[in-house]
């Protein structure tokens, strides 16, 4: 324990915020049916694509208490579903419990870098935590520790957890003249994890109303725009893991969404903040009529601009001058899928010279490789890996955003006038979208190559367990999960390694030879292939 105070996180694990300035008492929540949900004015419903509509105001103790109760099942089952990954990544229970301490140790410094409003919703939210979960921390630091898991999966982004693609257009490059924003937010924890998704409509008593496409316990930012027309969405950068935990980028962005309106004032937001991983902070501004991107990372700084053209693209590389010799990010560069996307956002853009809302949405479903080669469905060089959390699109200076809903950014995108929603005074029965902007879902969900490529996900599941088990598996079966998906490489490489470890020689050089003539994801993916070639000769 003497070990613990000494490194503060005895502190850190007692700590709670100051909450006693803000009123503490909401009304009760009221149900109108199972998915239609209300306290006071502000409410929670689920609409018929799906998605949930979630709209609070109030202070910040205001805020975090409506949020936890309106959506108080939603943030269990989301708890439930991250619990049970970890313990699906870490089933040994003597491992979970240094987890534990390794969390407690490593977040011991956060709550001394995020501001005192966010804590204070923060606190309010973990009122309706659930007690399952009081083993691995009390609920206020547990509900931080989760803002916290979003830059751990962007630090591990070798693991496949993160690969998202945005990109901005405007002026001559677009129908109107007017900005246009799409982004792919491709964060993967589950299939599960995505299953419930929240449209939240926020009014803070102090700063700007704003939207975001959240999840049960987040108030941080990942993808929203302000009623003042300024978006924000993250893309990860190549981050070394970090010895500390700061500011979570999502409160940076929660941040910068309340309170800036102009691409300079977002800019001294993020200066303030010290964040552990690094990250592109991609703003848009109805405004400035323009996007930038906000480079930020533990030790340095940058902002990215485009001088003479009237698009911006952002994979998961910096481009601004402040990290042009940064090694890491140059050894990203050449080996990641992240350029590869970037060419291909250049590619769809080139072919569509003025683009639209629906234009946008299709460059974010396209499943093709450059020059529209056939590089497999979840090729993470694609822009769509199928695996989103969602997709969106903002048309700041109308306050238009559409989201996308479930499968991944398949399904419909629908449609939110930020004009219309904020001046609702109460809950309405009426739909709070603006349904005849909607955009229909993509086509290919009533394909057969759709159906084989969910199929496919099952199989390699099934393959990969196997595996690592050391299971028996059907060379039948191995046939089947390359058909079900022909162009993809990875099928191959599975099937391989099965046969690479039973000893089938012969058999497992066949399907690497063939994995090595497909799209193969990274450069380290490659030569792994080519190792087990080189192991076979």
């Amino acid at each position: 324990m003497a070990l613990c105070v000494s490194c503060g996180v005895s502190k850190s694990l007692q700590e709670k915020p100051d909450v006693s300035m803000y009123q503490t008492e909401i009304p009760a929540r009221k149900k109108i049916n199972d998915s239609t949900f209300t306290v006071a004015h502000n409410f929670l419903r689920k609409n018929r694509q799906g998605l949930w509509e979630l709209k609070v105001s109030g202070n910040p103790l205001e805020l975090g208490l409506k949020t936890g109760s309106l959506t108080q099942e939603l943030f269990n089952e989301q708890e439930d579903i991250f619990v049970n990954k970890i313990d699906e990544l870490v089933p040994s229970k003597g491992y979970q419990n240094l987890l534990r301490k390794f969390l407690a140790w490593f977040n011991r410094k956060m709550y001394l870098n995020i501001d005192s409003q966010f804590k204070a919703e923060l606190y309010g939210v973990s009122q309706y935590a659930s007690p399952n979960y009081d083993y691995i921390a009390k609920p206020y630091q547990r509900v931080m520790y989760f803002h916290g898991a979003h830059d751990i999966g962007h630090a591990l982004q070798d693991l496949a957890l993160v690969g998202c693609s945005s990109f901005a257009a405007w002026g001559d490059s677009t129908e109107d003249g007017k900005l246009l924003i799409g982004r792919n937010f491709d964060f993967y924890a589950g299939d599960a994890f995505a299953k419930n998704k929240i449209i939240a409509f926020v009014e803070p008593d102090h700063g700007y109303k704003f939207m975001s496409v959240t999840w049960g316990g987040m108030i941080g930012v990942v993808s929203g725009m302000n009623d003042q027309g300024l978006t924000v969405t993250i893309n990860a950068g190549k981050s070394q893991f970090p010895l500390i935990a700061k500011t979570p980028v999502s409160l940076v962005t929660r941040e910068i969404l309340q309170y800036a309106s102009t691409i300079d004032e977002a800019i001294e937001i993020a200066k303030k903040r010290e964040v552990f991983v690094s990250e592109s902070i991609f703003v848009g501004s109805a405004k400035d009529k323009k996007a930038a991107i906000i480079e930020v990372s533990p030790k340095n700084f940058g902002v990215y601009e485009v001088e003479n053209s009237d698009q911006l693209i952002c994979a998961n590389h910096f481009q601004s001058a402040a990290y042009a010799n940064d090694k890491k990010n140059q050894k990203h560069i050449l080996e990641s899928h992240s350029q590869y996307r970037y060419e291909r956002m250049e590619e769809l853009l080139k072919e569509t010279p003025k683009i639209g809302p629906e234009d946008v949405v299709s460059i974010l479903r396209n499943k093709e490789g450059l020059d529209e080669e056939k590089i497999g469905y979840g090729n993470e060089k694609a822009l769509n890996q199928m695996l989103a959390h969602h997709g969106i699109v903002f048309q700041p200076e109308d306050l238009l955003v559409w989201v996308s809903s479930n499968p991944y950014q398949l399904g419909e995108f629908v449609a939110y006038d930020l004009n219309e929603v904020f001046n609702l005074s109460a809950f309405a029965d009426a739909p709070i979208a603006e349904t005849e902007r909607n955009i229909s879902k993509d086509p290919f969900l009533q394909s057969e190559a759709y159906l084989n490529y969910e199929r496919y996900r099952i199989l390699r599941d099934e393959i990969e367990d196997a595996i690592s088990n050391e299971a028996h598996v059907e060379q039948t079966k191995l046939k089947k999960l390359v058909q079900l998906n022909p162009y993809f490489w990875e099928g191959y490489y599975l099937a391989g390694l099965y046969n690479y470890n039973k000893g089938y020689d012969l058999v497992a050089k066949g399907y690497f030879e063939k994995a090595l003539e497909l799209e193969i994801t990274t450069v380290p993916d490659r030569e792994n292939v080519e190792k087990y070639l080189r192991k076979l000769r």
